[in-house]
């Protein structure tokens, strides 16, 4: 029921949570929901970003990014496994990423020594992602 999906996605929005849409551009993403559900991220699937270094798929991966820049989202690219890739991105514009080479998995201590970490050095990591640039 995408009323009541608008409405609960509406109300985790104004208690400060912030939202992504998962795996963009893959199974049952849609456009619709970019501008339908108040949403503050969209992550562009790791299939995508795997041939970013490539003619063909850098250019999906480029209008994915305008998409979230002309709707006020933030993109996020999904497994980012090499510095060249990290690179790319960069300069197609997408600044947020996840990924072996930006970060390895962590358990619950040691995510939270890193919130911890970064709260005191003043650096924002809400997004549970790193800077592409970092």
């Amino acid at each position: 029921d995408p009323a009541m999906a608008t409405q609960n996605l509406e109300r985790l929005s104004s208690a400060g949570i912030r939202l992504a849409v998962d795996d963009f551009g893959t199974g049952y993403s849609s456009l619709a929901y970019l501008q339908r559900f108040p949403i503050d991220f969209l992550k562009i699937d790791g299939s995508f970003v795997a041939e970013v270094l490539t003619t063909g798929d850098a250019g999906l991966v480029m209008a994915i990014i305008q998409i979230a820049h002309t709707l006020g989202l933030r993109p996020i690219a999904e497994g980012i496994e090499s510095a060249e890739q990290a690179l790319r991105l960069l300069e197609l514009g997408c600044d947020l990423g996840q990924g072996y080479h930006l970060a390895r998995p962590l358990d619950a201590d040691a995510v939270h020594a890193e919130i911890v970490a970064n709260v005191a050095e003043g650096r924002d990591r809400g997004t549970g992602c790193n800077r592409v640039g970092r």
